[in-house]
C-alpha cells in the first residue's frame, strides 16, 4: 500500500476544505480589490491624457516612469514582495496607459 495524496476534494479532511475554502475567498477579495484600485487608477491616468493631449505634452514621461518604477520597486521589496515581478507589472500598466494616452492625442 503505497502513501499517495487524495485525489478529490471529498478525499480530503473536512477542516482541510474548510481552510482551502477559507484562504480562497480571501484570494477572490484581494483579486476584486485589485481589479477595483486598477480601474481607480486608469481613471487619473486617462485625465491625465487629456491633460497632455489638450497641452500638446507628449503621451509617454520617460522621466517619470523610471522614478515610478524604482518607486514602486522599493515599496515591493518593502511588503515583501519580488521587485522585479512588481516593476513587470508596472511596466504592463504603463504601457496600456501609454495606449490610451496616445489614442486620447489622436482624437
Amino acid at each position: 500500500m503505497t502513501n499517495q495524496p487524495p485525489n478529490t476534494a471529498t478525499d480530503t479532511d473536512p477542516s482541510v476544505r474548510a481552510e482551502l475554502e477559507r484562504l480562497r475567498e480571501s484570494i477572490d477579495n484581494i483579486d476584486a480589490a485589485v481589479v477595483h484600485m486598477l480601474a481607480e487608477r486608469f481613471k487619473c491616468t486617462q485625465q491625465v491624457g487629456r491633460l497632455k493631449a489638450e497641452h500638446r505634452l507628449p503621451p509617454a514621461d520617460p522621466a517619470r516612469e523610471a522614478r515610478q518604477i524604482a518607486r514602486l520597486r522599493q515599496l515591493a521589496e518593502n511588503a515583501r514582495l519580488d521587485p522585479a515581478f512588481a516593476e513587470k507589472l508596472l511596466n504592463f500598466i504603463i504601457a496600456e496607459v501609454i495606449r490610451h494616452h496616445e489614442t486620447i492625442a489622436r482624437s
